[in-house]
């Protein structure tokens, strides 16, 4: 199977984003698939914003996003855009850094005002990365995510199209055209 790498853009701790990565690697490692969760608030700040490639944390986080067939991008919104600290990091990324690889954008916010932050500000930047494949995007509300305990609980109004945009990714990391991901055919 494939290596996926799930990358959590939050800067908070606790993060329901970052608990959506857990519950994504979960279904991924379920799958069959070597997850490893890259949590970018874990990162040395001065070198990541100080595009310090030579720390040996950053070559290791660039490292593993070089290693990965597939990538699962995991933002909170704000300001209508995915957070600025994972844009930190994504800008320490090669020009190619996705290059041959799935990506699944995931992004949570507090209001459906901002779903279209996936596709005007994430996509486009995935894409930049020269992604095999960016699969459809998934914008869940902050009251669809409950931590509880050490879990998420997903709303049942999100639990079908959160288990669809991963069941799409799992196909785009075999290699399988889109349609038939999406349970059509040619």
């Amino acid at each position: 199977m494939s290596s996926v790498l799930v990358i959590s853009g939050s800067p908070a701790n606790p993060s329901r984003t970052e608990k959506l990565g857990e519950h994504v690697s979960g279904e991924l490692t379920a799958s069959g698939h070597e997850v490893e969760h890259l949590r970018v608030r874990a990162l040395p700040a001065d070198s990541l914003l100080g595009a310090d490639f030579d720390d040996p944390a950053i070559r290791a986080a660039v490292a593993q996003v070089e290693t990965a067939d597939g990538v699962v991008l995991a933002t909170p919104t704000y300001k209508a855009a995915y957070s600025g600290l994972l844009k930190a990091f994504l800008d320490l990324l090669p020009q190619f850094g996705f290059a041959g690889k799935a990506v699944l954008p995931l992004a949570t916010g507090g209001s459906v005002a901002h779903v279209l932050s996936i596709d005007y500000a994430l996509r486009p930047v995935a894409h930049s990365l020269g992604a095999r494949h960016v699969v459809q995007s998934f914008f869940l509300l902050d009251e669809h995510l409950a931590v509880v305990g050490e879990d998420l609980e997903v709303h049942p109004d999100s639990t079908k199209p959160l288990a669809d945009v991963i069941e799409q990714f799992d196909k785009a990391l075999d290699g399988v055209p889109h349609d038939t991901a999406l349970g059509r055919t040619a």
